[in-house]
């Protein structure tokens, strides 16, 4: 039997690592000779004081849920899948084809198969590492993170050589057709009566992207698939035993990540009108850490991406009206995954103690 209840697991403890990795970064403000209070509120401010910051936010939440949810699953089956970066950047890569492939009329029309584009690209570039770990034992880590180089350089190669328009001296697409841009948050609050500002690219993809939260709850907890899935990760000899195929899962479970994390290309690419370099502005590793504060739960997911939304939103809020670097929301990122991630057992620890001590008290005395 577990010492910590569960709802202690999924939020106790991601809560006190967050607040630890906050007091570790007021400690190095206070170093810089800044005030830490003041960035603090700097950052809340300017992320729910007005809608354009909150706005924000949302952008880059979504931006994270997608590439979170593709950690999430695989770390369901066990798998370290640290590809997201280089499967995010192929999968806005198949959004641009399509969405340059036809002079679509409107955009109900053209997001079906931008979802297709990204998912079938970033599902496809999850694929070779997938096989090499299935059929040739080769490390997922190592696999998946070269591919993020190649895709990088893939993409430099493609922007400068290929799809950057004559005459041009951006590396970028040309802008897509009037038809697939998405409605924003602005248009669909507008219709209700709520103003809220047109200025931040945050639209219907948020949306698709909590429908996609529920799709993994499906699948994951509701289907003979999810169960495999998870079997396999909680022992590979007994889903053997099983007649679980080790092969297929590895597979099954890396082509949903890759498709997951191609999906963001429908924020990143889509919603701002072209392919641009960096699109991807590192989401696919903040999934990791969103992964893991969210403990592969998709509502963890959600709130682990919304406060990751905050604090790059509140960094921009910083960097702007303060002399503290903006690169301090690195290191603050940089704490939480590390108190989430390698020092989880210094928050765990003590709380077991302290549950193991409630429950020795309340059990009868023998």
């Amino acid at each position: 039997m577990d010492v910590i209840p569960k709802w202690a697991d999924a939020l106790l403890i991601p809560l006190l690592s967050i607040l630890l990795s906050f007091l570790i970064s007021a400690l190095v403000i206070l170093a810089i000779g800044e005030d830490p209070i003041q960035a603090f509120k700097l950052m809340i401010d300017g992320t729910f004081g007005r809608s354009e910051g909150f706005g924000f936010m949302l952008y880059y939440a979504t931006n994270f849920i997608f590439t979170g949810l593709a950690v999430a699953i695989a770390f369901h089956a066990r798998l370290f899948n640290i590809g997201g970066e280089g499967q995010a950047t192929l999968g806005g890569l198949g959004v641009a084809l399509v969405c340059l492939a036809v002079p679509w009329p409107h955009w109900t029309l053209a997001l079906p198969f931008a979802i297709l584009g990204g998912a079938i690209f970033g599902a496809l570039w999850a694929l070779i590492p997938a096989y090499l770990q299935a059929k040739r034992g080769s490390h997922i880590v190592i696999t998946t993170i070269m591919f993020n180089f190649i895709a990088s350089a893939l993409l430099v190669y493609l922007l400068v050589e290929v799809l950057k328009p004559e005459g041009s001296m951006d590396p970028a697409t040309a802008r897509f057709a009037e038809g697939t841009n998405l409605p924003r948050m602005s248009d669909m609050l507008g219709v209700i009566g709520i103003e809220f500002s047109s200025a931040p690219p945050v639209n219907i993809t948020f949306f698709l992207a909590l429908l996609a939260c529920f799709l993994f709850w499906l699948l994951i907890w509701r289907t003979r698939l999810g169960y495999e899935i998870r079997a396999y990760g909680q022992s590979e000899s007994a889903a053997e035993y099983a007649g679980i195929s080790p092969t297929k899962i590895i597979i099954i479970a890396m082509l949903i990540s890759g498709a997951l994390a191609g999906c963001m290309g429908i924020n990143s690419v889509m919603a701002t009108e072209r392919l641009v370099l960096n699109s991807v502005e590192g989401a696919g590793f903040i999934g990791i850490a969103v992964a893991l504060m969210g403990r592969s739960h998709p509502f963890g997911v959600v709130l682990a991406a919304l406060m990751f939304g905050f604090l790059v939103q509140g960094g921009a809020e910083i960097d702007f009206w303060t002399d503290i670097p903006r690169e301090l929301i690195v290191v603050i990122q940089a704490l939480v995954i590390l108190f989430t991630g390698a020092l989880d057992n210094m928050v765990r620890m003590p709380l077991e103690k302290l549950f193991l001590m409630f429950r020795r008290k309340r059990s009868p005395v023998e």
